[in-house]
């Protein structure tokens, strides 16, 4: 091998070398890119507080956060620090008016929620509901990790709960609530404590 073939196979491997290192550079520019561009929201509010209502025109629930970023192409919309507060719907008759004032509503915060297309909620991190009736057998429930269909005010969730009432302390796991009828179904019951009522 001649001195002159050394030459061009190492200026040729030189050349391939820098036109990697430069195609390599370029390809992860791009991704970088288009992750930034979705990731982008479409809005934000700063103190937000929002009443949504029914076809016939009744409260379905409220929301406040501290900060809401709404993103289009995803469908999502992400609260800080939300405090929601929820109608149940009243499914009695209006004749009788003293019924209707028993469907109380419910307080519901986290840390943070995601709110998707379908009108369901998923609630992270220090969840707390809390009854404003005060003669509702569950007064508050705490968890880590809720989800709320915001259509029919069923909550659900996976992990352990923690349910009070008036006279006990509850624990478990895999929860399901219906506002409207204030029915509970507890999927794993661990233990109850109850406290001695003194009246």
């Amino acid at each position: 091998m001649t001195r002159l073939h050394f030459l061009a196979i190492l200026t040729l491997l030189l050349g391939a070398m820098a036109y990697g290192v430069i195609e390599w550079r370029n390809a992860q520019e791009v991704p970088d890119e288009t992750i930034e561009n979705e990731l982008i929201p479409d809005f934000i509010a700063e103190a937000l507080k929002s009443d949504i209502y029914t076809q016939s025109g009744q409260l379905s629930h409220s929301v406040v956060a501290d900060r809401m970023e709404h993103y289009a192409k995803l469908e999502v919309t992400h609260f800080e620090l939300p405090n929601y507060i929820l109608y149940p719907t009243n499914n009695t008759s209006a004749k009788n008016s003293s019924a209707e004032k028993q469907n109380y509503p419910w307080k519901l915060s986290a840390k943070e929620a995601t709110l998707y297309k379908n009108n369901r909620v998923i609630l992270n991190h220090r969840v707390h509901l809390t009854a404003t009736d005060d003669k509702s057998l569950i007064q508050e429930i705490h968890c880590k990790y809720l989800e709320l269909d915001l259509n029919t005010n069923i909550i659900s969730s996976d992990q352990t709960v923690m349910v009070q009432g008036k006279d006990f302390t509850m624990y478990g796991s895999g929860l399901i609530i219906d506002l409207n009828t204030k029915q509970m179904t507890l999927t794993e019951h661990v233990r109850t404590i109850y406290k001695k009522n003194n009246s």
